[in-house]
């Protein structure tokens, strides 16, 4: 039976389903023990402190959102498996709960180039990784898309100062943004704390300013007003894995253990994201009904029939909004919504893509490849398994 000690925040989701992912593994065998730890723990006690608790628990391993600078060494010397969950940079020393940062930033500039936006904002902090690296990530999409240029960065603040009030220069800078703006923000929290400023400010979200978050905490985001889009993350998935890590180090089996990585999944809209930036009312109004009529066969003699303009100035007008052919944007919306929907269903893929009005069923790997860099059936596999869990039973933590 092994014994863990969780030293996290436990105000976040993020840790409450990374513990679901490592309850998950754990009932596949002998019942592990988990003992939840309060992150203010090690702040007051230090990690000297730490070490005692583990002692007294006689735990075998500790996960532990861990400063850079905390004596993790005196835990592993003391015979304890340690992994570090995130927070400013990451270990080199011992494994860690990481995440591909990058690629979140990625989906996010993404998203929002799809949707039309041409200005662009990210705010996050100057000292964590997975801030400074979904900063990169978003950046990187922009500079190939020849709009780096369109990109304003906030990173002024400290992830220790979360709760630091910096309203009056953070206000500043989003009064100073070229409406409309599309901003993603580092975490699903500073999402938040962009809507109530925009709130109590008379910015219009999202019509002035577009607001994606990361980590789709649901009560975050839809405590926001309006509700938080954001980017889900596979973080039982997570979980799970670094249980397995910990029991092939308990077991001796590991010697040289990698970085446990959680992969962003998929985007979900809600309000704080639903506008086309356009100031053209015909390709609004054509956007509108692409986005509500997805799932229909959509020709563009029926975009035709929606404005007063010819078919060759309504495809000249819609490339210059959304720098992509009517057909290009209609193909790539609905690999999108494809991709997202093949996670949730165990359907055959080809009834999958009909429910989002792809019809050209043999072409679809080709195409599906050329936007995720797999085909349907790879995709779906890499999520199969989380996918197919059942509810965990309820667990009594010490």
């Amino acid at each position: 039976m092994i014994r863990l000690i969780l030293l996290t925040d436990y105000t976040e989701s993020f840790s409450y389903n990374l513990l679901k992912g490592i309850l998950s593994y754990s009932r596949h065998g002998e019942p592990w023990v988990i003992c939840r730890m309060p992150h203010t723990y090690k702040q007051t006690q230090g990690m000297e402190g730490v070490l005692r608790w583990a002692k007294a628990w006689q735990a075998d391993a500790v996960i532990g959102r861990f400063d850079n600078d905390d004596n993790v060494g005196l835990l592993k010397e003391n015979g304890l498996i340690v992994i570090a969950q995130d927070y400013k940079q990451r270990f080199t020393d011992i494994p860690n709960i990481t995440g591909n940062y990058l690629k979140a930033g990625r989906m996010g500039a993404e998203f929002f180039i799809r949707k039309g936006f041409r200005n662009f904002a990210f705010y996050g902090y100057h000292d964590a990784v997975w801030s400074l690296e979904r900063c990169e990530g978003f950046r990187q999409v922009l500079a190939e898309h020849g709009l780096e240029k369109n990109l304003s960065i906030y990173e002024k603040q400290s992830v220790d100062d979360v709760w630091f009030d910096e309203a009056p220069p953070l206000l500043a800078w989003l009064k100073s943004l070229p409406y409309p703006t599309a901003l993603l923000a580092c975490d699903d929290n500073q999402g938040n704390r962009i809507t109530e400023i925009c709130k109590v400010n008379n910015l219009r979200v999202p019509e002035q300013i577009s607001i994606l978050g990361v980590d789709n905490d649901k009560i975050i985001c839809n405590i926001s007003d309006p509700p938080l889009s954001s980017i889900s993350q596979n973080i039982e998935r997570g979980g799970y894995e670094a249980a397995a890590l910990i029991e092939r180090l308990y077991n001796k089996e590991e010697s040289h253990p990698k970085d446990v990585v959680i992969e962003p999944m998929a985007i979900v809209n809600r309000l704080s994201t639903d506008y086309y930036p356009t100031s053209d009312p015909y390709i609004l109004s054509v956007l509108q009904y692409i986005h509500r009529n997805l799932t229909n066969r959509i020709q563009v003699d029926d975009l035709v029939a929606l404005v007063p303009l010819s078919r060759r100035l309504l495809e000249i007008r819609f490339r210059q909004a959304t720098r992509q052919s009517i057909h290009q944007y209609i193909s790539t919306l609905r690999m999108e919504r494809f991709a997202q929907l093949l996670k949730g269903t165990t359907d055959p893929v080809t009834d999958v893509a009909a429910k989002v009005g792809i019809d050209n069923i043999k072409n679809l790997s080709r195409q599906f490849k050329l936007i995720k860099g797999c085909t349907p059936q790879e995709y779906r596999k890499q999520f199969e398994q989380q996918q197919n869990r059942e509810e965990l039973p309820d667990y009594t933590l010490d």
